[in-house]
């Protein structure tokens, strides 16, 4: 039961991930997909971090449902109204992605030494890409909690990277593995490049969104 609800809220996380960043920015479509696509996320990466936590403590994916969660939780409270429920929120959110900045570390190192390079089918290098995104993430976190609640801009670029690496975690980790890809795609898109692709447009898109957030921001500056 918890796996095929881990499967189906990975696709739908897909799907709704991909509507939110493709609708136009602030309409109904983007609003509603968004917030679906974090409860689904949520979903994901949670009963992802259970099933993991049943075969392995250092099972990589253990990691990832909490990285999951803790993307769409500070994005989402990123664009709602500052109240106690969402200042307690990012509280616990910023302890949660310190913790695991240092995991990631700590497990990196551990993969290094390694005789294969990896822990728990985790190679270093990702977990050193992960404890550096989260440490990222953590520093951005302490700065809005310092400066108080971001407006324009930044509010919607914070928003917008963070949902998208959300993303990024449900399609990396579906179309990383071959067997699953193939299970619902025909043989020309099990190709690595082909494999690859989503993921390149994916992050394609968030830099087009980014820069767009930017240009905005300058053309009222210049007004």
């Amino acid at each position: 039961m918890l796996l095929s609800a881990h499967i189906v809220a990975g696709g739908l996380a897909i799907v709704l991930g991909g509507v939110a960043l493709a609708a136009s920015k602030g309409a109904t479509l983007h609003q509603r997909s968004g917030l679906l696509f974090v409860y689904a996320m949520l979903t994901m990466g949670i009963s992802g971090s259970i099933l993991a936590l049943r075969q392995s403590l250092t099972n990589s994916n253990v990691l990832g449902g909490f990285i999951a969660a803790y993307f769409v939780i500070t994005a989402l409270t990123t664009v709602r109204p500052v109240s106690l429920l969402t200042r307690r929120l990012n509280l616990a959110a910023l302890v949660v992605v310190i913790a695991l900045s240092l995991i990631e570390i700590g497990m990196g190192f551990t993969a290094f030494a390694s005789p294969d390079g990896t822990i728990g089918g985790a190679p270093f290098f990702m977990l050193f890409f992960l404890a550096t995104v989260t440490t990222l993430a953590a520093a951005g976190d302490i700065r809005m909690m310092r400066s108080g609640a971001l407006r324009a801009a930044p509010r919607l670029r914070r928003h917008l990277w963070r949902m998208c690496f959300a993303l990024f975690i449900a399609a990396g980790s579906f179309f990383s593995v071959r067997s699953r890809v193939a299970k619902i795609l025909p043989e020309p898109f099990t190709t690595p490049m082909m494999r690859a692709l989503p993921v390149a447009l994916l992050f394609a898109a968030m830099f087009y969104w980014l820069w767009r957030v930017r240009t905005r921001r300058e053309l009222a500056q210049a007004r």
